[in-house]
Parts: structure tokens; sequence; C-alpha cells
């Protein structure tokens, strides 16, 4: 091999392994249908084994039902407290109504609003971490109303923002 090959073999090899990361990392994301599915499941959980129990399941993730591909389930009331997050546990009990994404949106405040309004609904998309990648991601997120004042909600990613 001259080194004029060796970069561009170098080069090939590269994009070929971005090409297949990227094509893992599609299949890891989780559909509509299942963040749906998971909403469903959580509010059935809320009203069958209380929100104690519940809360602690999708934090904690004591039921592995609600933790599935980038997929996990988060809990806010509408003052914007957090009472359950699959994702980060260090965000229960903090008050994230004013936490904005990288654009400036307030994406808790804009959940809560579309949850009192219509009880259900998908909202985004707004860019936020996506735990399994590391990176800001677009993404929205599927929320029924809960127990009392709170909204449960499942989010999908959908790459680079």
């Amino acid at each position: 091999m001259n080194q004029k090959t060796i970069p561009f073999a170098v080069f090939s090899a590269a994009l070929l392994m971005s090409e297949i990361h990227v094509s893992a990392s599609a299949s890891e994301h989780g559909s509509e249908a299942e963040a749906v599915k998971m909403v469903k499941d959580a509010v059935s959980m809320v009203k069958s084994a209380g929100t104690e129990k519940a809360y602690k399941a999708f934090t904690d993730h004591t039921d592995n039902s609600f933790k599935l591909k980038d997929l996990y389930v988060f809990v806010y009331d509408f003052e914007g407290n957090c009472l359950a997050q699959g994702a980060n546990p260090k965000m229960v009990g903090k008050n994230l109504l004013a936490m904005r994404d990288v654009d400036g949106n307030t994406f808790i405040k804009g959940m809560i609003d579309m949850v009192k309004a219509s009880s259900k609904g998908w909202y985004g998309p707004y860019k936020f971490n996506n735990p399994a990648t590391q990176s800001y991601e677009l993404k929205k997120s599927y929320c029924e109303r809960g127990a009392g004042d709170t909204m449960i909600c499942t989010g999908i990613y959908s790459g680079k923002g």
C-alpha cells in the first residue's frame, strides 16, 4: 500500500463504523407506540399500586416495564416539581418548571399547560440530553394526566437537534 491509499482506507473504515453506529443507535430509539403504551401502563400502576410505590418503580426501575431502549417515565406535578424520573433520580424533588432546553423553551411548563388543557397528548419537539447517547437530541413527549394535579410522561428521541 502506498501513502495515498492508507488515509482513504482509514477514512473508509471510519465512515463504515459511523454508519454502523448510526444504524445501531436508530434501532435503540423507542417508538411513539412504545411511549404511549409505557405512559398508559404507568397511569394504570399509579391507580392500582398508589403513587409512592409507582413513582419508586419509575425512578428505580424496580419494574422493568418502565425502562425500554431509550424510553423512561417521568412525573411532574402542575407546580413543576419532579416526582419521578427514570433517567436521572437526582431530579426528583426539584422544581423544574422554569427549566429551559438549549433553545430557551420552557418545556416542562409547556407539557404541564398541554396536559391541563387536553388531559393527554404529545408535546414537542424540544432538545434534551439523551442519557443513552450523552448528547442533545430532538425529543417529544407523550403525557397523560396522572393522580391529582400531575402528569406522567415518556419522551421519544429522534436524533440530533
